[in-house]
C-alpha cells in the first residue's frame, strides 16, 4: 500500500509538471489566440459592432408606427367664469351674470398614432443603418489583423533578442575562460597586464550588455503581454525552439500575389463611402414632400368632486384622423448646403481610398522585396557566422600555441558575436517582412492556423 501510493503521488506529481512546463511555453498561436479573446482594442471593436445594431433599430424606429398616451389630472383652484347677459338666464335686462365655465377636477387621456407613409430620409436612413452594420463588421476585422500583427511582429522580437541573449552568454563564457588562461600566465610572466586589463574591461562591456539586453526583454515581453490583453504582472516562456523553426521557416518563400480587394483596410474606406453616399442621398431627400397618416383619441371627463370618469362625472369623448402633407419650400439655401458638405466629404473619401490603395501597393511591394533581400541576407550571415567560427576557433588555437597575439584573438571573436547578431537580426527583418506580407495579403489570420 506505500510503496502504491508513492507511485500514486509521483504520477500526480508528474502530471502536474508537464502541465506547467505546458503552461510555461506560449506558442505564437497560443499568444494570437489569447489576444483575440482578451486584448481591448478588439474588445472595443466587438462593442462597436454591438452598438451599431442598436443604432440600425433607432433609425428602424422611424419608419414604424409611433403611439404616444398622454394624461393630464387639473385641479382648479379658482374656476374660471365668463360674463353673460342676465336675459339669457331670465334676469333683467341690462344686467349681467357670471357663470362658471367648467369644474373643480378635469381629467384628460389621449392615445394619439402616427405612421409615416413617405418619408424618403427615413426610408434612406434604413439603408444607411444598414450598411454602417457592416462597417462596424469591417472595422472589427481591421482592428483583429492589426492586433495579430503587433503580437505576432513583438513576439518574434522577444525570441530574437533572447537568441541575442545566448550569443552575450556564450561569449561571455569564452571571455571567462580566456581571463583564466591569461590571468595564469600573466602570475607566470607570460602575458602583460595590459592584456590582462583589456579581457576584465571586455567582460565587464559584455556583463553591461547583457544586463541592458535583459532589460529589453522584459520591457518587449511587457509590451508583447500588452499587445495579448494579459495583466503585465503574469508571467510567459517562449518556447526555445522558435528560432530552430524561424531557420526552417526562412529556406521557403511564400507569396499568393497581391489583391487589393481582399484588403480589410480597402473595404473600410469603401464602407465608408457607401456610407457618405447614403448620407448625400437622406440630405437630398429632404427636398422630398413627407406624407403621415395620424389618428387620435381623447376622454375628457370633469367634475366637482374627485370622482372621475365615473357615471357621476362629466364624460364626453372625441377622436379623429389626419392626412398631413408636408412640402418643403424654402429653408435659406440649408439643405443645399448640406448636400454640397456631403459632396465634399465624398471627395475626401476618395482621395483617402486612391492614397490608401497606393499604400497598400507599396506595403506588399516593400514587404516583397525585404522578404527576398532578407532571405539571401539569412544564407549570407550563415554563411560568414560558420567562416568566423572557424577563423576563432583557429585563431584561439594558434593564441594558445604563441602563434597569434589577444589582439587578434579578440578580433576574431568581435567579428564572431557581430557575425552571430547578424545572423539572428536577418532572421527577424524575415520574419517581420513575412507578417507584414501576410497582412498586405489578408492573409494575416492564417497565422492561427500554423
Amino acid at each position: 500500500m506505500g510503496i502504491k501510493k508513492t507511485f500514486t503521488v509521483f504520477g500526480f506529481l508528474l502530471i502536474n509538471f508537464f502541465h506547467l512546463q505546458a503552461q510555461d511555453s506560449l506558442t505564437l498561436k497560443q499568444a494570437l489566440d489569447y489576444a483575440l479573446k482578451n486584448s481591448e482594442v478588439v474588445e472595443k471593436a466587438k462593442l462597436d459592432i454591438i452598438n451599431g445594431q442598436h443604432k440600425v433599430t433607432e433609425v428602424r424606429a422611424g419608419a414604424l408606427p409611433q403611439i404616444d398616451v398622454t394624461s393630464t389630472l387639473t385641479y382648479n383652484l379658482l374656476v374660471q367664469q365668463f360674463i353673460l347677459p342676465a336675459e339669457f338666464m331670465g334676469g333683467n335686462p341690462g344686467e349681467f351674470i357670471s357663470v362658471k365655465a367648467g369644474q373643480s377636477w378635469g381629467a384628460m387621456t389621449q392615445v394619439q398614432l402616427n405612421q409615416q407613409l413617405f418619408n424618403q430620409s427615413v426610408f434612406t436612413g434604413l439603408k444607411a443603418a444598414k450598411s454602417s452594420e457592416e462597417y462596424y463588421r469591417l472595422a472589427a476585422e481591421l482592428s483583429e489583423e492589426n492586433v495579430l500583427q503587433q503580437v505576432a511582429a513583438n513576439y518574434y522580437q522577444v525570441i530574437i533578442n533572447r537568441e541575442q541573449l545566448n550569443v552575450i552568454d556564450a561569449n561571455l563564457d569564452r571571455t571567462e575562460k580566456l581571463l583564466t588562461m591569461v590571468s595564469s600566465q600573466f602570475e607566470l610572466g607570460l602575458a602583460k597586464k595590459i592584456d590582462l586589463d583589456r579581457m576584465k574591461v571586455n567582460k565587464s562591456n559584455l556583463l553591461a550588455q547583457k544586463q541592458e539586453l535583459q532589460t529589453t526583454i522584459t520591457q518587449q515581453k511587457n509590451l508583447l503581454k500588452y499587445y495579448m490583453g494579459m495583466p503585465v504582472t503574469e508571467e510567459i516562456n517562449l518556447p526555445y525552439q522558435a528560432v530552430k523553426e524561424l531557420e526552417q521557416e526562412a529556406l521557403q518563400l511564400n507569396n499568393d500575389g497581391f489583391n487589393l480587394e481582399r484588403m480589410v483596410q480597402f473595404k473600410v474606406l469603401k464602407s465608408q463611402e457607401t456610407l457618405l453616399q447614403h448620407q448625400r442621398k437622406a440630405y437630398i431627400a429632404e427636398y422630398y414632400p413627407n406624407l403621415s397618416l395620424g389618428a387620435n383619441y381623447m376622454l375628457n371627463s370633469q367634475s366637482n368632486r374627485f370622482d372621475l370618469y365615473s357615471s357621476k362625472a362629466l364624460n364626453y369623448d372625441m377622436s379623429a384622423l389626419t392626412l398631413t402633407l408636408k412640402v418643403p419650400i424654402f429653408d435659406g439655401f440649408a439643405r443645399r448646403s448640406r448636400v454640397r458638405q456631403s459632396e465634399v466629404e465624398l471627395q475626401k473619401i476618395n482621395q483617402d481610398i486612391r492614397n490608401t490603395s497606393n499604400s497598400l501597393k507599396m506595403a506588399y511591394d516593400n514587404a516583397t522585396n525585404q522578404l527576398k533581400n532578407s532571405l539571401t541576407t539569412i544564407k549570407t550571415q550563415e554563411e560568414n557566422k560558420q567562416l568566423a567560427e572557424e577563423v576563432f576557433n583557429s585563431t584561439q588555437n594558434n593564441y594558445q600555441n604563441g602563434l597569434a597575439s589577444l589582439t587578434d584573438l579578440l578580433t576574431s571573436e568581435t567579428d564572431l558575436v557581430a557575425a552571430q547578431n547578424s545572423y539572428n537580426e536577418a532572421l527577424l527583418k524575415y520574419k517581420v517582412a513575412q507578417i507584414e506580407l501576410i497582412k498586405s495579403n489578408g492573409n494575416i489570420k492564417s497565422l492561427l492556423t500554423e
